[in-house]
């Protein structure tokens, strides 16, 4: 299995209004989104061509959607990048930059 993309944890993931884990975590390897619960469960996983990213316009800045198999997912990651070595959530521009790279750069190989 190659080296991760893209990887979050402690990031809280929701689906409408029911909480699904508070420190979960997202990843991005091989070609495919996965979002886990703090145990490492898997709750949904796509391809990342089929993932579509986004911020709700008036939400506070640590909120992402990702819509993963038609179901949406309210993900909070962190307002600020950790510290270089420190585990913790990126930002929610890093997410949708890694969505997008990762969909354009498999979409073409």
């Amino acid at each position: 299995m190659a080296e991760p993309e893209f990887t979050a944890t402690g990031v809280r993931i929701g689906r409408r209004l029911r909480s699904l884990t508070r420190a979960g975590q997202v990843r991005i390897a091989d070609g495919r989104l996965e979002l886990l619960t703090s145990y490492g469960t898997e709750i949904d996983s796509a391809p990342v061509q089929a993932v579509r990213a986004g911020k709700p316009w008036f939400a506070p800045e640590d909120r992402a959607l990702a819509e993963v198999n038609g179901t949406r997912y309210r993900l909070t990651l962190g307002e600020h990048d950790p510290a270089p070595g420190q585990a913790g959530p990126p930002t929610v521009r890093r997410f949708i930059e890694a969505v997008r790279g990762a969909a354009g750069r498999h979409a073409r190989g």
